[in-house]
């Protein structure tokens, strides 16, 4: 293949394939094309799964729009190097990724026990990826390839691009591009950089010529002059300042957690891809870089990544083990979105995707729906329509497509931002457009509402129609929302609204079903024990969901995953957060959060005992009655 400028990502080239073949992952799969090597070998801890929701699939299908030759490594022998060998080495690079979710979290509970199911795996099993398969797999790719370029992406060396605190080695780590011994860190979604380093490949640039691509972290010696790097440097804590721990006890140092909540404001203060600044790490005697995030895509770019030639299932190799699990939620689901400007605390998602919302066009929405609805399994239901947040679909303000998101303030945090505009009509249009696709029966929302950005940003008139065509058109008998507590000091921690703003919802979608002569529900997502919570704050939450007469069948314990606001708080008892001045915070650690966790499921006949301790602990022995 000779040579060539990366084309623009919308502007994909005709390619002499089927429309409906998957992406090689043998020689035979190699040799049917033609093809005697690969440009591009993608190493992914997930099953393949050609649908544009899974990481692999959607970049290796845009490389292939472009010309490249992708092949595709799925969960590979992580104990035998030969296992990343079956077609040959790549011509230009490796693309390594964790998978579609943290590894971590795939493998372990918030209890930290093992889990037995992978739903990213065939059938549905666990044991088809190491654990930090983003490391183990990029030093096997060096083993296997030699001096070929390891890129490493996706969302588990997304979210460990810099010093992180690690909740299942309970200590910080350093930035996972040492650990992987890899040339680039492409953080964030990828589609840029990724065609860019490529492009840049191909020409006969090499990983040091690539300096200037935003979105992406590399490592350079600390002999090096940082005021020479194409961006402006901001120096952070370094990694031994931010994982001090006392020599004695083998404690977090205090001094240490205060330099990292530091380090962490400064990261949350740079998350804007329309600044040109730089953020510079010392570790072990190198610099790891982080250059500003990439810039969003625009919707032409948006619009044809999803349409690219997806098979929409999975691979044929999995077929005998009964497929994979996770294509079930999303098959005939449509993201019309991405990015998210809600700020939760306990969500990586800003972190990742970005504040700045992506969207795509009505007209492409409809179009990849009369795909879905000539699919042979399709019961002419659409599963959901959105992303991150459904009913986030512009920019939160034209400020943030001139000079991005503001540093100092969230949007909709603590109150929404008054330039905040309201997308609630777009959305409905958007869902109107597909539900008018001859062959679609339903479409449902299932991706959450924010109903703080709904009561709080929109008029009177918008919100009684959102909430009107909801009810009527768009749930499933129950409709998933996350007011996550209802103590306003939990929820200040958490970065939600005040409990005020879900009662109203509540209120408001319960009177519109009455109203329709339906009876739906309202299935609310909590959260136990997290940062800021204390016992009498986990009690009043039980009272409160007793009052309502609802007990949820699932909870989830606050759970410290890489690289968010609440795992801050947790490792170091500080508020990370522009403007709250690193004030302390109390964390629920062991019993404490057990107990918290056993009180929000307080009518459990094996909870009886931890609900009766918590009581007695917190001087409430006196509900004992009340909360069985």
């Amino acid at each position: 293949m000779n040579s060539r400028d990366c084309p623009p990502l919308s502007k994909s080239i005709t390619i002499s394939i089927m429309t409906q073949s998957f992406l090689p992952m043998t020689r035979a799969d190699m040799k049917a094309r033609g093809w005697d090597e690969l440009d591009v070998l993608f190493i992914s801890a997930d099953a393949y799964v050609d649908h544009p929701s899974f990481a692999a699939a959607l970049l290796g299908r845009l490389l292939e729009s472009k010309g490249y030759r992708v092949g595709l490594i799925a969960q590979p022998n992580w104990k035998d190097a030969s296992s990343l060998t079956v077609m040959g080495k790549p011509r230009l690079c490796c693309m390594i990724s964790g998978g579609n979710i943290d590894s971590m979290v795939a493998h372990y509970t918030s209890t930290k026990k093992k889990r037995s199911e992978d739903l990213y795996s065939p059938g549905g099993k666990a044991g088809f990826r190491p654990d930090r398969p983003t490391i183990v797999y990029s030093n096997l790719a060096h083993q296997a390839f030699g001096s070929v370029p390891i890129i490493i992406g996706g969302l588990e060396a997304s979210l460990r691009r810099l010093a992180h605190y690690d909740y299942w080695q309970d200590l910080v780590r350093k930035p996972i591009l040492l650990d992987a011994k890899a040339d680039i860190l492409a953080f964030g979604m990828g589609e840029h950089q990724c065609l860019e380093i490529v492009s840049r490949l191909d020409k006969g640039q090499t990983v040091k010529d690539m300096r200037d691509i935003q979105g992406i972290c590399y490592s350079i010696s600390q002999n090096e002059d940082i005021s020479k790097l194409p961006f402006e440097a901001v120096l952070l804590p370094s990694f031994e300042e931010v994982s001090l721990r006392d020599k004695v006890s083998n404690r977090p140092d205090p001094q240490g957690q205060k330099a990292y909540a530091k380090a962490f404001n400064i990261q949350m203060m740079h998350e804007n891809p329309l600044e040109k600044r730089c953020l510079v790490q010392s570790c072990n005697g190198r610099f790891i870089v982080q250059n500003p995030p990439s810039k969003p895509l625009s919707e032409e770019e948006f619009d044809s990544l999803y349409e690219l030639p997806f098979v929409r299932r999975w691979h044929p190799a999995y077929d005998k083990a009964g497929g994979v699990p996770a294509i079930k939620e999303v098959q005939f689901s449509l993201t019309s979105n991405r990015g998210c400007y809600g700020g939760c605390s306990f969500c990586a998602i800003t972190n990742h995707q970005g504040r700045i919302i992506q969207t795509r066009s009505l007209a492409s929405l409809v179009r990849e729906t009369q795909t879905l609805v000539k699919h042979p399994d399709f019961k002419g239901y659409i599963h959901d329509l959105g992303g991150p947040t459904a009913n986030f679909q512009c920019p939160a303000c034209e400020k943030q497509l001139k000079s991005g998101p503001c540093a100092h303030r969230q949007c909709l945090f603590p109150t929404p931002c008054p330039n905040v505009r309201d997308s609630h009509r777009i959305y409905l249009e958007k869902l109107k457009a597909v539900a008018s696709v001859p062959g679609v029966k339903k479409v449902f929302i299932r991706s959450g509402i924010r109903f703080d950005y709904l009561m709080l940003c929109a008029d009177e008139k918008t919100k009684a129609l959102f909430i009107e065509k909801l009810v009527r058109d768009h749930v499933s008998g129950q409709l998933k929302v996350a007011p996550e507590h209802i103590c306003d000091s939990v929820l200040q921690c958490m970065g939600k609204s005040p409990v005020s703003v879900y009662d109203s919802f509540r209120k408001a979608f319960f009177e519109e079903n009455r109203r329709q002569g339906k009876k739906q529900f309202l299935i609310p997502y909590l959260i136990a024990a997290h940062p800021g919570s204390t016992l009498d704050d986990a009690i009043n939450l039980a009272l409160y969901m007793k009052k309502q007469g609802f007990v949820p069948d699932q909870v989830q314990e606050f759970y410290p995953t890489p690289s968010t606001v609440s795992t801050c708080m947790y490792y170091t008892g500080l508020d990370p957060r522009p403007g709250q001045n690193f004030k302390s915070v109390y964390v629920p650690k062991g019993r404490d959060a057990n107990l918290q966790r056993s009180l929000l499921q307080f009518n459990k006949k094996e909870n009886r005992a931890l609900v009766l301790e918590a009581l007695k602990k917190a001087g409430r022995s006196d509900l004992a009655k009340i909360l069985h």
